[in-house]
């Protein structure tokens, strides 16, 4: 589970002190990644489009990987998708059923994913991407992965919260950088900012001067189900990247939110847990809510007690994408 701290997202030009302090082991942090990445990596047969971040935590990648599986399927390909999977028990490369494998075991993502296209879980993402074109794949979209030498990716998308940015621009432990802003976007084919209108702006404002390749905006939207969430009194939690953003949109769309519980990152999902948010939720006569993503880790008996908010990317022009997946033939 990642929980991030609260300094790693103070702006750049103001750092805490105690950042200032941990800078020192963010270079050696950064050190390491460059000599990890100076590996040699697999080429594979099909091309990989690899939809990577530049921060520990997450960055929102997982609507971004839906809606490029889902673009490259209406133009006639098969996808494949193929991630490490996080915190589950196999080691892989295995195909992910979503009928009989369950989140502890291949990973939230990865469950999720699934719906969508043929997904495999591997430790190592070399052995996932070749057991992906053994079993027909066309094009693999690799979730995650930016930093892993394994796989020399054909397509690199870098997605970024609008809104949190690059953090305060340092590296682990001073800050959420995996590696230097400069030096990760330099190996970036494009950069997908993910946040409304407001975010967008302040990101560019802070972040624009950086940035040497094209920069893709889009934005989270919910998808109609029916559910009129108007006066609704909700009781939400997730473990996402950005828990706030998910409460943000249900207030967007009128419910009152009683109270959001924001847990780490994947955060497990126990019965003692969700048996004290039922209780909380009935006296006070709420609906309980989550994510997607979250909602694949519930277990089977709480399914039907939950509802679940469900988002998709909108990207506002796809024609910098469009045209990178054009020069692969795809």
């Amino acid at each position: 589970m990642i929980r991030t701290p609260a300094f790693w997202y103070t702006a750049p030009d103001r750092p805490t002190l105690l950042a200032r302090a941990l800078t020192p082991l963010g270079r050696l942090y950064a050190a390491g990644t460059a000599r990890r990445l100076r590996q040699p990596g697999l080429v594979a047969r099909v091309p990989v489009i690899c939809v990577g971040n530049l921060v520990a935590g997450g960055a929102g990648k997982t609507p971004v990987v839906v809606a490029l599986v889902e673009r490259l399927i209406q133009r006639g390909h098969a996808v494949h998708v193929v991630s490490r999977g996080y915190g589950g028990s196999q080691t892989g490369p295995l195909r992910v059923d979503p009928s009989r494998h369950r989140a502890a075991e291949v990973g939230d993502e990865p469950l999720l994913l699934a719906a969508f296209a043929p997904t495999w879980v591997a430790k190592n993402r070399a052995a996932g991407v070749q057991a992906a074109e053994a079993a027909g794949a066309q094009v693999i979209v690799m979730d995650d992965g930016f930093q892993n030498p394994a796989i020399r990716p054909a397509l690199a998308i870098v997605v970024v919260d609008a809104a949190r940015g690059f953090g305060n621009g340092r590296c682990i432990p001073a800050g959420p950088l995996r590696e230097p802003v400069g030096t990760g976007l330099a190996r970036a084919d494009v950069v997908l900012a993910v946040g409304e209108a407001g975010a967008q702006a302040g990101f560019q404002d802070i972040w624009g001067a950086q940035i040497q390749v094209p920069l893709v905006q889009g934005a989270l939207r919910v998808l109609q189900t029916g559910m009129d969430w108007q006066d609704q009194p909700v009781l939400a939690f997730a473990g996402i990247a950005n828990p706030e953003r998910v409460f943000a949109t249900l207030r967007g769309l009128g419910a009152r939110v009683l109270r959001g519980e924001a847990l780490a990152d994947h955060a497990p999902l126990s019965h003692a847990f969700l048996r004290r948010l039922e209780v909380e939720a009935s006296a006070a006569g709420a609906q309980l809510v989550t994510t997607e993503k979250d909602a694949v880790r519930l277990p089977p008996a709480w399914r039907a007690k939950v509802l679940t908010v469900v988002v998709r990317l909108a990207v506002d022009d796809w024609t910098e994408i469009d045209a990178r997946l054009g020069g692969l033939g795809l």
